[in-house]
């Protein structure tokens, strides 16, 4: 175990049965009470990527933002945000999906991901898959590229990564349960 992992790993706080009875959420909001942890994470989540073409970071709302947007800054290249159904203003593309415990839709503003262009998709943990699926098919819908994917976490247990394996094997994370 690196130093990273062990420092997110402690810093992560399991809430039981939220958001309903059952899961074992994985709350990463203590480690954004730590400046220099949050850093570390940071360039953590940026490394594997370092060497490839990244034309674009896209984070899925909403914790998906908090390092997505401190990735594509770092990487000096725009931030997309991917939200829920009715969240953003201008025209938009949509796609629905199912996930663990229900459906959703989510969009991107429809000009936000260029056309040909490389796209990070980040969130904070990786469970099914469905969610950065869906924000794939959105990458995909505009004629770009899905360079990879990053997660705070991953949860192995829900087979996440092979759903996404098709997509690109770039999956990268900073802890894996």
């Amino acid at each position: 175990m690196s130093s990273l992992e062990a420092k997110v790993s402690e810093a992560i706080r399991d809430i039981p049965d939220f958001p309903k009875p059952g899961i074992l959420f994985k709350d990463i909001t203590p480690i954004l009470e730590d400046h220099q942890l949050t850093a570390e994470v940071t360039d953590g989540l940026i490394k594997p990527f370092e060497n490839m073409q990244i034309d674009a970071v896209l984070g899925i709302e909403s914790r998906g933002f908090f390092w997505g947007l401190l990735m594509a800054q770092k990487l000096k290249v725009p931030f997309i945000p991917v939200r829920k159904e009715g969240k953003l203003p201008y025209k938009t593309l949509k796609h629905e999906y199912d996930l663990e415990y229900g459906s959703a839709v989510i969009e991107v503003h429809e000009d936000a991901i260029k056309e040909g262009s490389k796209v990070l998709i980040h969130d904070d943990l990786l469970a099914t898959g469905g969610t950065a699926s869906a924000a794939a098919s959105l990458v995909q819908k505009r004629q770009a590229e899905v360079a990879g994917f990053s997660f705070l976490v991953i949860l192995n247990f829900l087979k996440g990564t092979d759903v996404l394996k098709p997509i690109s094997p770039q999956i990268h994370s900073i802890v894996e349960y």
